[in-house]
């Protein structure tokens, strides 16, 4: 895992975004994708390969299917399996603290940690993190804490084969790998939804693909 860094400041929910991203270009190792679209970062070896398989041992033990607030009446959006991880279990703890001195993210900002495992021929569609603002969904997951502001994934592994993440808009596919760390900004400066964010998890074609998913808020996680 990165080294950590004292947190001098809290940029909150992350908007505006430019303290967020000055945060995470400080850091080493740090690839900004090329794209005036959208703000997108990878960070290889954020996580050690031990750690990775410790949150994967605990993914297996506590998954369920994977819910999604809108699935357009499909019924095979989204069918992986989702693990809600304990905060108060240490090596969760310190990936969270980790992140947080990644982004500078104020961390009250943050909805907790999740572990998602996608077995063979399992995907997450083309989706945005962000709700909606005219749909009911936002009403009903966003009036106490308001809408997504940043998403930060991490790969667990690399499955034998497919498990990508597509970003469509900017036509950029990222392939899993362990430990990798991608991060984005899911809003526009005026707080708009940024539809360039769109993404798709791809199909997994052979083996099995695990990632941490954590995402952060406009005003502080109240769930």
């Amino acid at each position: 895992m990165s080294t950590l860094r004292p947190v001098l400041r809290y940029p909150g929910s992350g908007l505006p975004p430019e303290p967020v991203i000055a945060s995470i270009l400080a850091q080493p190792g740090v690839q900004r994708v090329p794209s005036p679209k959208l703000n997108l970062f990878i960070r290889r070896g954020f996580l050690t390969p031990e750690q990775c398989a410790g949150f994967i041992e605990r993914i297996d033990i506590n998954r369920r299917p994977s819910t999604i607030a809108d699935a357009n009446g499909d019924p095979t959006f989204r069918t992986s399996e989702t693990c809600d991880l304990d905060p108060n279990d240490p090596l969760v703890a310190e990936a969270e603290a980790a992140i947080i001195a990644f982004t500078g993210l104020n961390p009250a900002h943050g909805e907790p940690l999740q572990g998602q495992r996608y077995a063979v021929g399992q995907e997450f569609k083309a989706h945005t993190d962000y709700f909606a603002s005219k749909g009911e969904d936002y009403k009903k997951y966003c009036a106490k804490t308001g809408n997504r502001t940043w998403t930060v994934m991490l790969y667990l592994n690399a499955p034998e084969a497919g498990g990508a993440t597509r970003f469509k808009a900017i036509d950029k596919i990222v392939q899993p790998e362990t430990g990798k760390l991608l991060a984005w900004n899911n809003l526009r400066p005026d707080g708009r939804g940024n539809p360039s964010t769109i993404h798709h998890g791809m199909k997994v074609r052979a083996g099995t693909k695990y990632v941490l998913t954590k995402w952060f808020r406009e005003r502080p996680w109240t769930w």
